[in-house]
Formats: structure tokens, sequence, C-alpha cells
């Protein structure tokens, strides 16, 4: 049971603007990482370890679209441009990553993918009504079980996923980025 009082709609207004910052911060993080990353090197899975980074900047892809798109204004027509539902499908929650990339985006695509989704995702942002940030929501958020609290949680999540391709490229036997 959450007991965290709900903030009003200024305070949450403000959050939000916060929120924005932490989600630019991180991204910015995510692409440092993939800029020192060999895109050759995206869908090696080394030292035995169950993902890659092709896999991980599609799940950031996926996970950005939920919390800051669908969970805040629901789905629109446009999106299926951006994320099919086979999309979806291979880089939701609890998908395997798989070696093979035959069957899955190269890593410009993923690259062109995430990048669309942030630019749509950030636009969509600036414009929210902050009534609506105070909505419910089901898990997963952060602080709030409101669209705001998904809104917080998506730089949470985008650091724990920048972290894991962190720990990719070190096993890949490269150099620290930080």
């Amino acid at each position: 049971m959450n007991t965290t009082a709900l903030p009003d709609v200024d305070a949450a207004a403000s959050m939000l603007q916060g929120a924005i910052g932490q989600i630019n911060f991180a991204r910015d993080y995510t692409q440092q990482l993939l800029a020192a990353t060999p895109k050759e090197l995206w869908f090696e899975m080394p030292n035995e370890l169950p993902t890659h980074i092709g896999w991980q900047v599609g799940h950031i892809a996926v996970s950005q679209y939920g919390l800051l798109m669908f969970r805040i204004r629901g789905r629109e027509p446009e999106d299926l441009e951006i994320v099919s539902g086979n999309f979806r499908k291979a880089y939701s929650r609890q998908t395997v990553p798989k070696a093979d990339t035959s069957a899955q985006p190269t890593a410009d695509e993923l690259l062109e993918r995430l990048n669309q989704i942030h630019k749509r995702a950030m636009t969509e942002l600036s414009k929210v009504d902050p009534a609506v940030l105070l909505e419910p929501v089901d898990m997963p958020y952060a602080a709030y079980p409101t669209k705001l609290g998904a809104i917080l949680f998506c730089p949470l999540h985008e650091h724990i996923h920048a972290g894991q391709i962190g720990l990719l490229r070190r096993a890949l036997g490269l150099a620290s980025v930080r």
C-alpha cells in the first residue's frame, strides 16, 4: 500500500519539469555509452551474460514509449510507425534477448527508434496538462501510483539499463566511459 501523499497540481507540474531534466540526463548518459561501443558488438553476449546491448536499447525504447506516451495519453495510430506490436513483443519486460541478428533490427535501426521515441516523448511531455499527471496508473511507477509516478520512474529505469550496458561493455573488454 502506498502511503505517500499525492502532490497538488502545481507541485506535480514542477516535479514534471525536474523529471524531464532527469530523463534527458539519463538519455545523455545512455548515448555516451552507445557512442563509445562499436555497433558490431551490440549483439554479443559475453561471458554467457543473458543479454546484449541491442536488447537493452530496444527495451529502453519500448519502456520509454510505455511510460511517457502510452500511459500518459494512450495509444495513437501514428505510434505504430515507431512501436509496432512486433517491436514491443521483442523488447518488452520478460522477453528473452537473442544473439541471432537475422530476426531483429540492426544497431542503427535500434538507435534510430530509440531517438525517435525520445523525441516524440519529450514533445508529448512538453504539452501535457498538469492535472492529467495525478490520474492513477498501475505499476511500474515511482513514488506515486499516478501518471506522474510513471514519468518519475522513466529515468530510474533507463539508468538501470545504462548500468547493464556499462557492464556489457566491460565484459566485452571495453574501457569504462565514466
